[in-house]
């Protein structure tokens, strides 16, 4: 049996459209944070090395300075707290506290 030549044409395109279409679904569904995700913003406030971050980026700020102190942690949630209060330092503004 001989399939016509448009058939297989047209079932060519099909597949074609079809699997980038798939494609493009899957990419963009990868590429969303997850709710959970967002919802972990951590308090480190109580922390310490967020205290240590803070009093560093203070006073790096004053010194017009950038990470000046290179700190190193063993957990990646010490990081992220040392980190987040330097941030936090480094954006303190003196008239907040008044």
């Amino acid at each position: 049996m001989r399939v016509p030549m448009k058939l297989k044409r047209s079932v060519w395109i099909a597949a074609m459209t079809l699997g980038i279409g798939l494609t493009g679904v899957t990419v963009s569904a990868a590429a969303l944070p997850s709710s959970q995700d967002q919802a972990q913003t951590q308090d480190y406030s109580k922390n310490k090395n967020y205290q240590v971050g803070m009093r560093d980026g203070k006073a790096d700020k004053a010194h017009n300075k950038d990470h000046s102190r290179k700190r190193n942690f063993k957990k990646d949630e010490d990081q992220k707290a040392y980190e987040t209060g330097y941030q936090s330092g480094r954006q303190d503004n003196p008239q907040d506290h008044k």
